[in-house]
């Protein structure tokens, strides 16, 4: 967690109770993809919460299983991956009652009125709000491009040759189409995402915590794309805030080391694409002298850049230019708080790392809508925040992970977690 506002007792927040969040549709439509990203961000915001994958169940306990498991006329395989799947509920429920839980994410097909009607009832027996999230896509293109991006990679489909994956899952989601119901039971909370979010159905859904949920899967989507990351360069007083100096000559060759880089890095990804799969690239920075000097030569390159004061760097207040052994002489007093919980410590009038966090919510939204490769060049400070939301790292790691200026941080978000990659460029 990183960005939570306030603690209480029980660990619950915003009055909201237990949810459980329980998907609905046919396979290769987004379900994992945002049962995964909406869980990364509620952890953001603080929210004790966790995914429930019944494919992961059903992984674990009967291996991977050829397609005739799949099919909704054997009634035997229907049986036994119906008993996972309530296993799979039954730990959910626990986890919410008595693991500290708050949202639980319930990843799974759930095509029948019959079965979200049980799954419903059973949640509400046990004080647990149900919210449905159905994911309907009727464009082959959506679907394609999905089984190839997601579902090939999928732990079903391990040493499998890629068409043949494609192929099986086809077959599979044929079989789930004879008995899929939509949701037509206005009684129930539940959200409709049509064809990978060009539209949006809200119904019966209350609450801020329930509200949150809905507004950060309207800024999600499934179509790939890349973050890069990069620091700014060095500056005349690198080690200042209030100076807000210019780069050095240094900072300037870096800069242009920087572009030329990342430009042919891009061009290269881009030539390896398919025509309709290639992607512009933007360029974002904060309002400070040193990163927006660091973005010119992209600007000159043609390359669009925008500016946010938003990734400005953590103010450090009062200790803004000191050295580490002139910080300990002028605040001895702050030495073990910092060291007590580094993420949430503020020195005399300066922003904490939880401070930055909160104030980087816009960014993570922008960056959630974005569809085209994105170079954010940041601080150190900045680059940590967001590079803990990506891969869902703990607020208590965010002030200690490493954001070296000689490296080029590759992103590539997928529906089973983001992968990174470093590049050397000095």
């Amino acid at each position: 967690m990183a960005a939570q506002l306030y603690e209480t007792t029980s660990g619950r927040l915003f009055h909201a109770g237990a949810i459980a969040v329980i998907t609905v549709g046919l396979p290769a439509r987004g379900k994992t993809h945002a049962s995964r990203s909406l869980c990364r961000y509620m952890r953001w915001l603080g929210v004790s919460t966790k995914v429930f994958s019944v494919g992961n169940y059903r992984r674990e306990r009967l291996g991977s299983l050829s397609e005739e498991w799949f099919d909704p006329h054997n009634a035997k395989a229907t049986e036994t991956r119906l008993q996972v799947a309530d296993e799979c509920l039954g730990d959910l429920i626990n986890w919410l009652q008595t693991g500290g839980g708050q949202v639980a994410i319930f990843d799974g097909n759930n095509v029948t009125e019959s079965r979200r009607k049980q799954i419903h009832d059973k949640l509400i027996d046990n004080d647990i709000h149900p919210l449905f999230l159905e994911f309907i896509c009727n464009k082959p293109d959506i679907i394609l491009a999905n089984i190839r991006s997601v579902k090939i990679s999928s732990p079903d489909y391990v040493g499998w040759d890629p068409e043949e994956a494609v192929k099986d899952y086809k077959r599979r989601i044929k079989q789930h189409e004879d008995n899929y119901e939509t949701i037509t039971d206005t009684t129930l909370p539940f959200v409709k995402n049509m064809n990978a979010g060009e539209q949006f159905i809200v119904n019966n859904v209350i609450g801020y915590l329930q509200s949150r949920i809905v507004y950060y899967l309207m800024n999600l989507h499934i179509q790939r794309r890349t973050i890069y990351f990069a620091r700014s360069g060095p500056s005349l007083n690198d080690n200042s805030y209030k100076a807000d100096a210019n780069l050095s000559a240094a900072g300037e060759k870096y800069a242009e080391t920087l572009k030329e880089f990342m430009l042919a890095y891009h061009e290269q990804k881009n030539a390896d694409r398919a025509a309709d799969e290639r992607r512009p690239l933007t360029v974002w920075t904060s309002t400070q002298k040193k990163t927006l000097e660091t973005a010119f030569p992209f600007i000159n390159a043609g390359i669009p850049v925008r500016q946010q004061s938003v990734l400005n760097q953590l103010n450090p207040g009062e200790s803004d230019g000191l050295s580490p052994d002139e910080v300990k002489e002028k605040f001895p007093e702050e030495i073990a708080k910092v060291k007590e919980n580094p993420y949430r410590h503020r020195y005399p009038r300066a922003e904490s790392y939880h401070d930055l966090a909160v104030r980087l919510e816009s960014v993570i939204m922008e960056l959630e809508r974005e569809k085209n490769d994105v170079l954010i060049i940041a601080h150190e400070t900045v680059l940590r925040c967001l590079y803990a939301y990506l891969f869902d790292r703990p607020a208590t790691e965010i002030p200690t992970i490493s954001i070296p200026r000689s490296c080029l941080i590759e992103i590539t978000p997928s529906a089973y977690g983001c992968k990174e990659s470093r590049m050397q460029i000095l």
